[in-house]
């Protein structure tokens, strides 16, 4: 399979909706392709539902979207055994986790309780209820979106769950150009509407095989291992970045080597993941947990490790 080919139907399906978002649309595709989750954090307005939408749209597999809420309780995520007097059994009622790819949208809205239950989906692709496993569908793909500004009546990622997405992204506001072209894009028609399928879901699938093959060199994988060693070593650090996290941004370098038609890792791929895959996973002694500034403190960290070149033999 050509993994660039495919990357970009993806990417000039969700161009036709989204506007700017070029890096963003990037790394979703890239999670997506890895089999990692995403956390797309901003405020209200910048698209992140959108851009959810567009990428399930641009894939012929299972959709599934869910609006957290307070109210909201496991069993309406991962689903429930009901009994059916007619039969005098109980039946499991599959819930929206038994799809492909799950939006779950305003994420930090719900209870820790009904937050948790996403943990063994995400972790594992599996569902355990009443004692009964259920293996998810595959590709199995959630894309949570978060809102940090209204905290009212909202609950914090614990980092625990936080740890099993292999990415943030942020939706910035767009620039001024950017804004105008979404206004000529959007004034007749949306263009979410006429989105057609580009792949399926297998496609993904045997995507992200083909990219577990891509070569990362051994000084790549030490720069890799050195970032997140540092991120624990650094004075400004309260918690560092998990061993998982070593493990996601290798494969997500190769996957983003991948879809842009690289057969191998180089340490620009790294750099360009770094912030993505690492910055949700840590803690700051300072106290401050802005995404801005945990942002900040891996750059920091991009900035004190020493990037592996090339040494030519005389």
């Amino acid at each position: 399979m050509e993994v660039k080919e495919l990357a970009d139907r993806i990417r000039t399906n969700l161009s036709s909706v989204i506007v700017g978002k070029e890096k963003n649309i990037d790394l979703i595709i890239t999670a997506f392709i890895a089999g990692g989750h995403v956390l797309i954090e901003d405020t209200p307005g910048t698209g992140k539902t959108l851009l959810a939408k567009s990428l399930a749209a641009s894939v012929d597999a299972g959709f599934k979207r869910v609006q957290f809420t307070p109210d909201l309780l496991p069993s309406d995520i991962t689903g429930l055994h009901m009994y059916n007097p007619k039969e005098a059994e109980f039946n499991f009622i599959p819930g929206p986790a038994f799809t492909n790819v799950l939006l779950a949208d305003e994420i930090n809205r719900a209870t820790p309780r009904t937050q948790s239950a996403l943990l063994e989906c995400m972790a594992e692709g599996q569902i355990t209820i009443d004692g009964q496993t259920r293996v998810l569908n595959t590709p199995f793909f959630v894309i949570a979106t978060e809102n940090p500004v209204e905290t009212s009546g909202t609950f914090n990622l614990p980092e625990a769950l936080l740890d099993r997405f292999l990415m943030r992204i942020p939706m910035e506001p767009p620039l001024n150009h950017d804004e105008l072209l979404m206004l000529d894009r959007f004034i007749e028609e949306n263009p979410y509407d006429s989105l057609k399928p580009v792949c399926s879901g297998e496609d993904i699938v045997e995507a992200g095989s083909v990219c577990r093959k891509v070569f990362v060199h051994k000084c790549v994988r030490q720069y890799i291992v050195d970032i997140v060693q540092k991120t624990r070593a650094h004075s400004k650090s309260l918690l560092g970045a998990s061993p998982r996290s070593a493990l996601a941004l290798m494969y997500a370098s190769q996957v983003y080597a991948a879809i842009h038609g690289s057969d191998f890792v180089t340490p620009d791929h790294v750099k360009t993941l770094a912030i993505p895959v690492l910055s949700h996973r840590i803690l700051l002694s300072t106290g401050s947990g802005t995404r801005k500034d945990k942002e900040a403190f891996i750059e920091e960290v991009l900035n004190q490790v020493s990037t592996p070149t090339e040494r030519w033999e005389q």
